[in-house]
């Protein structure tokens, strides 16, 4: 594969600037500048090679090229099912399957998203590692977002912590909600006897869901809920703080009834593409396991 590189040309607006100030503009880090200088990369300014210190003048044509990128030894490839929603040279949009992992542990340094990735990457020629710009816990299924370069692992980790990543997920929770919509602001932290379990406590930090009821059944509820933070566990410690546990999540209070894992999954993914410079979003219809749970809740 070609090298990942970026090209502008110098408007009038920028003449005068330094390199260095023009692409921290672009948002291109120090640490990223420090690589693209000692590991393989390049400036060029019509395709001459310039430091940082080069002042640009209109009409010149600044290419950044950076350095090769190589995949972690420890990540390896397999041939899993990928549900692969949207590509492009910059991103892929992957709906992941219920019970896969998104990233190896050292439990289970097999079968999760980012194995099946290394695959797909080495199988249509990229020799590039794996950047996963947001997770979703094993049991979770839905959409997810991954960057092919560092640089645009960057950006968009950079929108998801000014919120402009958005997700929307759907859950079935126990119970009927008292209210049609609303929001949970309660922040969440670690539980002191556990290092998987999370809950609401006043030293955690900040964490904010909005939800909005789909349908009422008998014994539970459809809903539809909003990220505005991104907690580890987030959705699933809110619904339980407010009394209705996702159903099937028995780590949080939930039943495993007509379900073997938590009924929750990421339908909607919207953010602002950093290279197409647009919104764009993407859906991901309902697993087969929680269209049957809401049909059974229907009898």
């Amino acid at each position: 594969m070609d090298a990942f590189t970026l090209e502008w040309k110098v408007s009038s607006q920028d003449t005068g600037k330094l390199v260095r100030e023009f692409l921290k503009e672009q948002s291109i880090s120090k640490t990223a500048l420090t690589d693209i200088k000692f590991a393989g990369g390049g400036i060029f300014i019509n395709g001459r090679s310039v430091t940082v210190r080069h002042r640009l003048i209109e009409g010149e044509v600044l290419k950044v090229v950076f350095p090769p990128e190589k995949p972690s030894l420890e990540l390896k490839p397999e041939n899993l099912p990928l549900q692969i929603v949207y590509e492009d040279p910059y991103v892929l949009v992957v709906n992941k399957a219920p019970y896969q992992q998104s990233i190896p542990s050292r439990e289970s340094p097999t079968g999760s998203l980012a194995n099946a990735l290394l695959y797909y990457y080495q199988s249509t020629g990229l020799d590039v590692t794996v950047h996963l710009v947001n997770r979703l816990d094993r049991d979770t299924s839905g959409l997810l977002l991954v960057a092919k370069h560092r640089h645009i692992h960057h950006l968009l980790s950079e929108q998801q912590k000014a919120g402009r990543l958005k997700r929307t997920y759907e859950a079935v929770v126990h119970g009927g909600l008292e209210m049609d919509s609303g929001t949970i602001d309660a922040p969440i932290g670690r539980k002191d006897d556990s290092i998987i379990e999370r809950e609401v406590r006043e030293d955690g930090q900040r964490a904010v869901t909005h939800f909005k009821v789909i349908e009422k059944f008998r014994n539970c509820t459809h809903v539809q809920l909003q990220l505005e933070t991104g907690r580890t566990h987030q959705i699933r410690v809110h619904v339980s703080h407010i009394g209705h546990p996702i159903v099937g999540d028995d780590l949080y209070g939930g039943l495993l009834v007509e379900i073997g894992r938590q009924a929750l999954h990421c339908q909607e993914l919207c953010f602002w593409h950093p290279m197409y410079q647009k919104e764009v979003v993407f859906y991901a219809e309902l697993p087969e396991d929680m269209r049957e749970l809401l049909e059974k809740a229907t009898l």
